[in-house]
């Protein structure tokens, strides 16, 4: 029995191995097409236009047309729409005969009620509007949220943004309200904290209290990645946790966030990285810099190109790169994504891994490594 189960073992994780597939759209002499984590095609270059990966599906263009393929570049969908947008939650928008409607992966046509306007779906969720009011539809194209808010914003980890008459507030993905909209502004939802303004006061939500802190002028969003965001306070940043205490007193011109335990700061016009306690751990001396990445790598710049420090401030990639968050996926971390960072180099594009090899060869265009098996 137990060598059985080691077969089986053994199998499934061969079987989850093959359909891991992580795919990334390039474009050579004009046409787009989709290569592996080894730098091969995995979808010859054959599109007029096309669109990263989704889940398993890419939008494709042929004949001026667009459709949907699959990770071995079969048409799913055929291209008969006049313009698509991504799945999401199972469901496409597209547009013909200027139509808009969605569908599933099998072509079907969601049936929902006539709508002025139609919105992606995001979270299981799409935004419906009547009138000027707005509210929220499900995967089955019924309102769990009647129209009744002046602005929903996109959803980021399970909650969105939402408006009603002139203060701002916090939903979840069955349309619930999380924080009333009781206030001026307020940030995205973060297990670590969420901040606000109430009339001139920036402060944190404390189990649902709103608690101002003094003297701060801004506050940027909490992530997940540190229980540390950056706030400015008489024209310097510091770092405040989700109890609205200084962790970090304000004492830089300019900040980003925490990740992987440093968060780049600006003193005097250069850039440097601090840990969580504030101690200088790379003393600022670039023209740039960025986040670092998980793999203990951040983009760096000294006059017009990037290479890539460790967590002591060694160049361990020399600088000779141009780097951007993606020309399709905004949003996008700069830098190092699951071992790869996408690169410019003499008006090519590619992707380098942490040793600075380059992956395969270099486009004419690419975007990011997307996972293909969600």
């Amino acid at each position: 029995m137990k060598t059985i189960f080691s077969y089986a073992l053994i199998f499934l994780l061969g079987t989850t191995t093959v359909f891991a597939q992580e795919l990334a759209l390039v474009r050579d002499n004009d046409l787009f097409g989709y290569i592996n984590k080894t730098g091969e095609y995995a979808i010859q270059p054959q599109f007029e236009k096309a669109d990263s990966f989704s889940g398993k599906m890419a939008a494709a263009m042929k004949d001026k047309k667009w459709g949907f393929i699959n990770t071995s570049g079969e048409w799913v969908i055929q291209p008969e729409y006049d313009r698509v947008k991504e799945f999401n939650s199972g469901y496409a928008l597209v547009m013909q005969n200027d139509q808009w409607k969605y569908i599933n992966s099998k072509g079907e046509t969601l049936d929902t009620p006539a709508r002025e306007k139609y919105y992606d779906f995001d979270n299981g969720v799409a935004i419906i509007r009547e009138g000027e009011k707005i509210g929220l539809m499900d995967t089955s194209g019924k309102a769990i949220l009647e129209p009744k808010y002046d602005e929903i914003k996109g959803f980021n980890n399970g909650h969105a943004k939402f408006k009603n008459g002139e203060t701002w507030g916090l939903l979840n993905t069955k349309g619930e309200v999380v924080v009333p909209a009781d206030y001026n502004e307020i940030g995205d939802f973060s297990k670590n904290g969420i901040w606000a303004r109430k009339g001139e006061s920036f402060g944190v939500l404390i189990n649902g209290t709103f608690t101002p802190i003094n003297g701060v002028d801004k506050i940027w969003d909490f992530t997940n990645d540190s229980p540390l965001t950056y706030a400015e306070s008489n024209k310097k940043i510091g770092f405040i946790n989700g109890k609205g205490e200084w962790v970090i007193q304000p004492a830089y011109d300019k900040a980003r966030a925490f990740n992987a335990g440093l968060a780049p700061v600006n003193e005097n016009k250069k850039w440097g990285y601090i840990n969580e306690k504030g101690e200088k751990v790379v003393n600022p001396m670039y023209a740039d810099a960025e986040i670092f990445s998980e793999n203990g790598l951040a983009p760096v710049k000294e006059k017009k190109l990037w290479g890539f420090v460790d967590k002591t401030g060694k160049l361990v990639i020399p600088m000779e790169y141009d780097i951007s968050s993606g020309l399709f996926q905004s949003g996008t971390k700069k830098g190092f994504q699951d071992g790869l960072a996408r690169v410019k180099k003499d008006k090519q594009w590619g992707f380098i891994d942490n040793t600075g090899k380059v992956l395969g060869k270099w486009h004419q265009n690419a975007e990011v490594f997307v996972d293909t098996s969600k």
